[in-house]
């Protein structure tokens, strides 16, 4: 399953990237709105060192792009240890089988396509559940407009009335999805909206492999929904 989920990695930046090979790790460069990583060369087997992640560094700094890393520390154990950079490690969690969540009472969960009318809100909001002010937001909204009319990225939002009070996207790599991008405003949370959400999105997905990260606290509202840690996901910046 990992290897599965590795490859997955692997392939859904190109969509928004281009990789560079620098040593044994793959830089993608973002073409798009969205920040992107770099990440462990697909398949390889080493003993990662700090002058390897130096390289790495220098060449993002070159660029202008986030000091930024990712990886499953269950595949790539030795890399942590030389990783100068904060690192969280967040589990990363398979779902088991269906999601039993149903929308709370008042609340309205379903998908949108590119040319949704509340496409522009679902952003802010989802900027706004992640800490952000909602604001200028533009141009991730015509980067996911893009992605929704290519079918790459997949988008549930849930709404009270008119208002778009929480978000999530996954994006289906053949067989394999990650649901990424959850979140939900400030004023909506602990009615379990999220939980409905991520029910739908599943739902959607339809793949034969569901899968997420998340902090420890999310990740026991993800366990209670049906996933199963199956490893721990390492995010460094």
């Amino acid at each position: 399953m990992l290897e599965r989920i590795e490859a997955y990695y692997d392939a859904v930046p190109r969509s928004a990237a281009r990789a560079e090979e620098i040593g044994p790790f793959t830089l993608f460069v973002p073409t798009g709105a969205w920040p992107y990583y770099a990440r462990p060369r697909l398949g390889l087997e080493h003993a990662f060192t700090g002058a390897e992640v130096e390289a790495v560094r220098a060449r993002q700094r070159e660029l202008g792009v986030p000091e930024a890393f990712e990886w499953v520390h269950d595949t790539t154990p030795s890399l942590l240890a030389v990783m100068p950079l904060d690192v969280m490690q967040a589990p990363l969690m398979v779902l088991r089988g269906a999601v039993p969540a149903a929308a709370p009472e008042g609340v309205t969960v379903r998908m949108i396509e590119a040319d949704d009318p509340l496409l522009s809100a679902a952003v802010a909001a989802q900027d706004r559940g992640f800490g952000g002010s909602g604001e200028d937001v533009g141009d991730r909204v015509d980067f996911l407009r893009e992605r929704l009319a290519s079918g790459i990225t997949r988008m549930a939002i849930a709404t009270i009335g008119e208002d778009v009070v929480a978000v999530g996207q996954h994006q289906p790599v053949a067989d394999v999805t990650e649901i990424v991008g959850v979140a939900t405003v400030p004023e909506a949370r602990r009615r379990g909206i999220a939980g409905a959400l991520t029910a739908r999105l599943v739902e959607d997905a339809a793949a034969d492999i569901v899968f997420l990260s998340a902090g420890e606290d999310a990740a026991r509202v993800y366990a209670r929904l049906g996933f199963e840690r199956h490893g721990t996901a390492c995010i460094a910046g």
